[in-house]
C-alpha cells in the first residue's frame, strides 16, 4: 500500500486494483508553508540575483537578439531532460528541409522555441490559464514523433512515471486518474489567479510542481511544466525577456529535482522543493549574468576589430549583432538578413573568416560560417 503525506494528498484506489495520487489544493496547509531565516534569506538572494539578471539583459547591444539564444539553449536543456539527443550546434544550423539523423530530436527542440515565443505573445491576450497550457502543448509536440499523443488535449486515460517501456505496476509514480485530474486542474488555475500574500518565486514553485504532479498530459508534461516556470515570471514582471534557463539546473541535479518532487508526495516536504527550486533561481541567475559579462566583452572585442581592420565595417557590425540569435549561417541566409548580393555576403563572411571572427566551413553545401567563440560561451552545461 502506497502512503502520501496528507499534507499533499492521498493515494487512492483504482478499481482495477492499481493506487493512484490525488494532490490536495494549494497553498499547502495543516501545516502552511514553513519559512524559516535560512529560506528566507534564500528567496532574498534567489529574487535579487534574478532582478540583477533581468537588468544586465539591457547590456547586450542587442537584448532581444541575444536574449533569443538564451531561449534556444533553455529549449535544448529542458528537452535532453527527457532523453532529447541534440546538441546545440544541431539547433542553431537546423534546415527543416534536410532529414539528417537528429531532425526529430532537433524538431522536439525547435518546438519547444515555438511554444515558448508563442505562449509569451498569448500572454497580452490571454491569462496564464489550462486553455493556455493546452495550445502550449499543441505547439510543442505537434509534428513530432509523439504527435500521436493528442497535441493540446488533456488526457481521457491514466499515465504513469517510471523507467523507459515500463507498465503501470512497475510506475515509480501515478498521477491522478482523469475525472480527479480534471478537479484537481480546476484547483491549480484558481491557485494562479487568486490573489495570495506568497512570493512569486514561491508561488511559481508551487505551481510548477503540483503541475508535475497531475501531469495532465500524455506526453510532454515536463516540458510544458518548465514552460510555465518562464510564462509565470515574464507574467508577474519580474523577467522582461525570457532569459532566465533554470532548465540547466534541473539537467544537472536531474535525481534530485524528481526526488524533490516525490518528497512533495510521500512526504509532504514542500519547504525541501522550495529550497531545491530557489537555489536552483539564484545559481542559474549568477552564472547568467556572468555569461551575459563574457559575451558583451566578446562582442565589444569583435567590433573593436572590425572597427580597425575594415574600411566600411557598418555591414560587419550589424551582422555580428544578428549572430547574437543565429550564430550558425548561411550566404544566403546573411544576404536576406542584411539586404545585399549573394557574392557580397559571400566577401563579407569569406572576410571576418580572415580575421578569426568567424570558423567558415567550406565541406558542407550550403557552406556554413560559425560564431565560434560566441557559441563555445552558450553551449556551457549541454
Amino acid at each position: 500500500m502506497l502512503k502520501a503525506h496528507s499534507r499533499s494528498g492521498v493515494y487512492l484506489q483504482q478499481a482495477t486494483g492499481y493506487q493512484a495520487f490525488i494532490p490536495k489544493p494549494l497553498p499547502p496547509d495543516n501545516p502552511s508553508l514553513q519559512m524559516d531565516s535560512r529560506r528566507i534569506k534564500l528567496l532574498v538572494d534567489a529574487y535579487g540575483a534574478l532582478c540583477k539578471l533581468d537588468a544586465h539583459a539591457e547590456l547586450l547591444p542587442n537584448p532581444d537578439l541575444f536574449v533569443a539564444s538564451f531561449v534556444n539553449k533553455e529549449a535544448l536543456l529542458s528537452s535532453q531532460i527527457e532523453g532529447t539527443q541534440a546538441s546545440l550546434e544541431d539547433v542553431f544550423a537546423f534546415d527543416p528541409t534536410r532529414r539528417d539523423p537528429s531532425f526529430s530530436d532537433v524538431l522536439e527542440v525547435i518546438n519547444y522555441v515555438k511554444a515558448l515565443n508563442y505562449g509569451l505573445e498569448r500572454l497580452n491576450s490571454l491569462p496564464l490559464s489550462l486553455r493556455l497550457i493546452r495550445e502550449i502543448h499543441e505547439c510543442l509536440i505537434k509534428g513530432t514523433r509523439v504527435e500521436r499523443k493528442h497535441p493540446g488535449e488533456f488526457r481521457k486515460e491514466q499515465n504513469w512515471i517510471g523507467p523507459p517501456n515500463s507498465l503501470l505496476r512497475d510506475a515509480v509514480f501515478v498521477p491522478p486518474p482523469p475525472h480527479e485530474m480534471m478537479k484537481a486542474l480546476w484547483e491549480w488555475e484558481d491557485f494562479l489567479h487568486k490573489e495570495t500574500d506568497e512570493h512569486p518565486l514561491i508561488k511559481c514553485s508551487l505551481m510548477h510542481a503540483q503541475f508535475e504532479t497531475i501531469h495532465p498530459f500524455l506526453d510532454g508534461n515536463g516540458r510544458v511544466g518548465r514552460l510555465l516556470i518562464t510564462f509565470f515570471l515574464c507574467h508577474e514582471g519580474i523577467l522582461n525577456r525570457p532569459i532566465l534557463y533554470l532548465s540547466l539546473y534541473f539537467k544537472a541535479n536531474r535525481d534530485e529535482y524528481y526526488a524533490s518532487l516525490n518528497a512533495i508526495r510521500h512526504e509532504g516536504d514542500w519547504e525541501g522543493w522550495l529550497s531545491f527550486f530557489l537555489e536552483g533561481i539564484k545559481k542559474v541567475s549568477l552564472e547568467s549574468i556572468s555569461l551575459i559579462t563574457k559575451i558583451k566583452k566578446l562582442i565589444e572585442s569583435h567590433k573593436e576589430t572590425m572597427r580597425g581592420k575594415l574600411r566600411h565595417p557598418s555591414r560587419a557590425l550589424v551582422l555580428l549583432d544578428r549572430l547574437g540569435s543565429r550564430p550558425i549561417v548561411t550566404v544566403s541566409q546573411v544576404a536576406e538578413w542584411l539586404g545585399i548580393t549573394y557574392p557580397t555576403a559571400s566577401h563579407l563572411l569569406d572576410t571576418l573568416v580572415e580575421l578569426e571572427i568567424l570558423e567558415g566551413n567550406y565541406n558542407v553545401r550550403p557552406r556554413r560560417f560559425v560564431y565560434r567563440d560566441y557559441l563555445n560561451l552558450l553551449r556551457e552545461g549541454t
